[in-house]
């Protein structure tokens, strides 16, 4: 039997964010869209998810699984949290960050290295502080909070690519 992207439960009802602490708030949105690109992947088959469906780009929705999974990894462990971690997809010098050598053969252990990596991204962060700062890779100091900032939007913008390959794969639209 060939395996399908899970169904996704959300755990975070946007509604329920609106009166609490900024941390919880952050972490809401966070999670929400993290939801919100698994759930534009529900239902699909390896092939599918692996397809580019927008020519000329060379996105997909497995492709972007991937991307988050390494984007996550990069801000949370390797730069906040200072792991000494290497990449979930890629060599440290093909610059693709998981968009790349998408094989839908692997879709199913892609799957789950992104919830692995989202756990492990948390677990990283649990319990620091927001003001809390590193020093970036281009020599900038920057806080936590402002790596939320950075992931909420760059989930944004790729869940918006995702809304474009779901419609172009099976006419699938909403959430």
């Amino acid at each position: 039997m060939t395996w399908i992207a899970p169904p996704v439960e959300r755990t975070t009802q946007l509604g329920g964010l609106g009166t609490v602490t900024e941390r919880q708030m952050l972490q809401g949105w966070l999670n929400w869209h993290r939801e919100t690109l698994l759930t534009k992947c529900a239902g699909l088959e390896p092939k599918q998810l692996a397809r580019m469906t927008v020519e000329p780009s060379n996105l997909t929705l497995l492709g972007l699984v991937r991307h988050m999974a390494e984007v996550e990894r990069w801000w949370f462990r390797r730069s906040f949290a200072g792991e000494a971690v290497g990449e979930v997809f890629t060599g440290p010098s093909d610059g693709d960050e998981g968009l790349n050598g998408v094989h839908e053969a692997d879709a199913e252990r892609d799957f789950g290295l992104f919830r692995a990596e989202i756990e492990a991204c948390d677990t990283a962060v649990a319990g620091r502080d927001l003001d809390e700062t590193f020093m970036s890779s281009r020599g900038v100091s920057l806080s936590l909070r402002w790596v939320y900032m950075l992931m909420i939007q760059e989930y944004a913008r790729h869940n918006g690519h995702a809304d474009f390959l779901r419609e172009r794969t099976d006419g699938s639209t909403g959430d």
